[in-house]
């Protein structure tokens, strides 16, 4: 939303749109089947929140959401009692799996889902391939979405997996929107559950370190501690600390062999640049919290504005109609 809000400022069209063209890869390592239905989380949670029908309340779901569906499911002992899903949502679900039954890719199902409001932005998924993750913990071997939602990630996971992924591919279009691109940026997400899924998908890292625009990521950390979720708890499975510095590493420079060409951090995480730099990953400091929609703008501003070369300062969060026209 940040991204888009930022675009529509800097480069409108003259419609209260932009003439930039945004291009969102949406990880499908969350999916899952429930009770005979396909649920894509990600993928719902972004059309929402661009169309402007999400719960901001609640954090995931649809605004005005009812339950009683989801009641009678858990009454006949049917789907997870600990994952409930509105009935504006289930419509959602019932919809994507009625198009899958019927031969569409997820690639088209989630096209149809994007089409029914004016999103802003074309939202691919990474792969058509079922990719959904899978977590070995303390206790045994379940879905995501369980270490997940039932036990908040509480369980220690000893490792990740998406099986079948070795065997994706790209989804149509995706890997043309990185090479086409003016800039690359990686979203403060997950870098284990999230970005590390889409990443995975074979090709799409290669694509990634081919990009001839600029690569930038944004910390999902400030000052030692996820902006959001239990970033912390994936980190450990994987032998990372949660810290920005680390994440950076993680990801790596591109000049060798790594991801990415800057890599923004937090003002509380100043301290961490200098060293950050010294390993070749220039690391701007930013405010990084969005508190609403300016401040998501303006950190996709400073994002993009690392991207392109240019001055941060060209990309003011400052109301539309006062942006003059760039090129």
């Amino acid at each position: 939303m940040g991204v888009r809000e930022a675009a529509r400022r800097c480069w409108p069209d003259g419609a209260g749109g932009t003439r930039a063209r945004i291009t969102v890869i949406a990880n499908t390592g969350d999916d899952l089947w429930l009770s005979g239905l396909r649920l894509q989380p990600d993928v719902d949670s972004m059309v929402y929140a661009l169309a402007g029908v999400n719960d901001t309340a609640r954090g995931w779901g649809r605004a005005g959401e009812s339950e009683r569906t989801a009641a009678e499911l858990h009454a006949w002992g049917a789907g997870w009692p600990w994952f409930t899903l509105g009935d504006l949502d289930l419509g959602t679900h019932i919809a994507r799996t009625g198009w899958l039954h019927e031969g569409a890719t997820v690639t088209e199902v989630v096209a149809r889902l994007a089409s029914r409001w004016p999103l802003g932005v074309a939202l691919l998924p990474m792969t058509d391939t079922e990719v959904d993750t899978h977590v070995d913990t303390t206790l045994g071997r379940m879905h995501f979405q369980e270490w997940w939602t039932r036990h908040r990630a509480t369980v220690p996971a000893q490792r990740f997996d998406n099986p079948r992924i070795e065997r994706a591919t790209p989804a149509p279009g995706v890997v043309e929107a990185i090479a086409a691109a003016d800039a690359v940026l990686f979203a403060p997400s997950n870098p284990v559950v999230s970005l590390g899924p889409i990443l995975a998908v074979p090709g799409l890292a290669a694509a990634v370190r081919a990009a001839p625009g600029r690569v930038v990521g944004v910390s999902p950390i400030i000052a030692g501690s996820p902006v959001r979720g239990m970033a912390d708890a994936c980190l450990a499975a994987v032998g990372l600390p949660p810290t920005a510095d680390a994440v950076g590493r993680h990801y790596g420079p591109r000049a060798t062999g790594g991801l990415l060409d800057a890599w923004l951090i937090a003002e509380e995480d100043a301290p961490l640049a200098p060293d950050l730099e010294a390993r070749g990953l220039p690391a701007p400091v930013h405010p990084l919290w969005m508190r609403d929609l300016d401040t998501a703008a303006a950190l996709a501003a400073a994002a993009l504005g690392e991207a392109l070369g240019e001055s941060p300062g060209l990309f003011p969060a400052v109301p539309r109609e006062a942006q003059r026209p760039r090129p």
